[in-house]
């Protein structure tokens, strides 16, 4: 079993930084890519930011050079660094990860519990 633990949200002014923190710990053979989801009331969970073992990342439209994703592999840790946070960034924050199952022979996909970022104007 795969445990995920955010942490880093909180309450900001528009234009202020939040850096969120996600740390997997438990029993797994390896992590291959790990990301970054949001979800606001009302709407659906969808993807921020994702960033692969090697460091390949991918954004969503809306966060590009403002939001940066990074990881630690040996920390098996995943940040992301908010800036010039605007409103419609108020959401809940989800970590994933994909990770390979310590037998070695199954991939499974696990989320943390989810970190509120507040946006106010």
């Amino acid at each position: 079993q795969v445990q995920l633990v955010e942490s880093g949200g909180g309450l900001v002014q528009a234009g202020g930084s939040l850096r969120l923190s996600c740390a997997a710990s438990g029993i797994f053979f390896r992590i291959n890519s790990m990301g970054w989801y949001c979800q606001a009331p009302g709407k659906q969970r969808e993807l921020v930011a994702t960033i692969t073992t090697g460091g390949a990342t991918s954004y969503a439209d809306s966060v590009k050079d403002r939001f940066t994703i990074s990881r630690d592999n040996a920390k098996n840790t995943v940040y992301l660094q908010m800036n010039s946070l605007k409103p419609e960034d108020t959401a809940v924050y989800y970590c994933n990860a994909h990770v390979l199952h310590s037998s070695g022979i199954w991939w499974v996909n696990y989320w943390g519990q989810g970190t509120q970022v507040t946006v106010s104007s």
